[in-house]
């Protein structure tokens, strides 16, 4: 009986001691359900829990009975928004963090730093020293001898691999106006006069990076927020031009902890004058992406969330299109994933077929108008939000599918507040 009263002793010193060593608990935060073999990011509204200041805030793991420090980032916005990644654990879906007040301010490093760079031409991003994707700000000019209309800014090239491949290419001698990762749109009627931004050689419109709203970088993402006119020509009248609409680009790139990387392409759309735009049906439009030069018919692939592969899916509708193939520096894809609030979901898609050419370049686009007309009206702010999981080696259809589930529906965070 000494032996148990000794050893129930015991035990209870050593909790007592772990909750005096723990920083002092705020909230405890359960999700459930998490299901991704690789991570994602998840978020909560910090105002809604606590205001201490950002220097006293730390997020822990809690998992038998150990604590373990967690790399977050503060968003600070009209709300503080806290941001962390989170990916499905041996043993059990439910995973269990605590909130906690430091005692001092808090500095959570991770191995994989991400930050932003910038210069007088464009803003990169990069990964632990490895570059993730640049986006072009200044005026890009087509190769010597082509017609200066295909000028363009604002887009992204290179997107790069975990490897260092490069995914994307500007101005193939095919179709100058393509621009790597890119989002104009093709048949616009503003101010009765039908606008084209996306065929820019026809000299009927283009669009033109403004100016940045911000930049940010941190333990969990960077990335960055821009805003690009897309801007009407021969509007009012012949040699005039006019803004028809404002898009800001929120481009995000997180740290998942693999060998990949999460990246989330989000536009705002709002009209820039009183005059309406209607963006018109048509096979082509929205967000684009032309694949590298060293992807063919023979060493790449396209596969869909309904199974269809590069024959089938041009024109067929999808929650996400994975296209991977053999590149110099290994094997390597892209997943796009919609959501499922973006207009006309699921988005109907272009992708070039296997014989667009003789020598099957990949084009690949989520074309929400391609089978219906969206108009736009003034006053109004219109959202499309796509995620891209970029990664070596390949990817199966199963993770695909988890990694738009976790994109989509991502696991909800239950909050229990304690008292302080």
């Amino acid at each position: 009986m000494k032996i148990k009263i000794q050893t129930a002793l015991l035990i209870y010193l050593l909790l007592s001691c772990f909750s005096l060593i723990r920083a002092q608990p705020v909230a405890r935060l359960t999700l459930a359900g998490v299901n991704n073999d690789i991570s994602a990011p998840v978020y909560i509204d910090l105002d809604e829990i606590t205001h201490l200041p950002d220097s006293l805030v730390e997020l822990r793991e809690i998992t038998n009975h150990t604590s373990a420090a967690v790399p977050f980032q503060i968003e600070n916005n009209y709300h503080r928004f806290l941001w962390w990644m989170v990916g499905k654990k041996a043993g059990s879906p439910t995973r269990i963090f605590e909130l906690v007040k430091s005692k001092g301010p808090v500095s959570v490093t991770t191995n994989s730093s991400l930050k932003t760079i910038t210069d007088d031409k464009a803003l990169l991003i990069q990964e632990n020293g490895r570059n993730v994707l640049q986006y072009n700000f200044a005026m890009h000019y087509p190769p010597a001898g082509v017609d200066s209309s295909f000028k363009r800014s604002g887009f992204i090239h290179p997107l790069w691999t975990p490897s260092g491949g490069i995914l994307t290419q500007i101005n193939p001698p095919d179709h100058y106006h393509h621009m790597g990762l890119w989002n104009p749109w093709t048949k616009v009627l503003f101010e009765n006069k039908t606008v084209d931004f996306w065929n820019i050689g026809d000299k009927k419109g283009t669009v033109r990076f403004s100016n940045f709203i911000s930049s940010f970088k941190g333990n969990v993402f960077a990335g960055f927020r821009a805003l690009q006119d897309h801007v009407a020509f021969n509007i009012p009248s012949p040699g005039m031009e006019k803004t028809a609409l404002r898009e800001v680009w929120d481009i995000r790139v997180y740290n998942t902890g693999n060998d990949m990387w999460l990246c989330d392409f989000t536009s705002s759309l709002n009209c820039a004058t009183d005059s309406p735009v209607i963006l018109e049906e048509y096979r082509y439009g929205g967000f684009g992406f032309r694949a590298t030069e060293e992807w063919n018919n023979a060493n790449s692939t396209v596969l869909t969330s309904e199974g269809k592969n590069r024959k089938e899916a041009d024109a067929s509708t999808a929650r996400w299109c994975m296209i991977d193939g053999d590149m110099e520096k290994g094997h390597a894809g892209i997943l796009f994933m919609g959501f499922p609030d973006n207009y006309n979901f699921p988005e109907p898609m272009r992708v070039w077929p296997i014989d667009a050419n003789k020598r099957g370049d990949v084009f690949f686009s989520f074309s929400p108008t391609r089978n219906k007309s969206w108009p736009l009206h003034p006053g109004k702010n219109y959202v499309l939000k796509y995620r891209m999981l970029i990664y070596n080696g390949k990817i199966t259809a199963q993770q695909a599918e988890e990694v738009w589930k976790s994109f989509a529906c991502p696991p909800e965070v239950k909050i229990e507040k304690f008292e302080n």
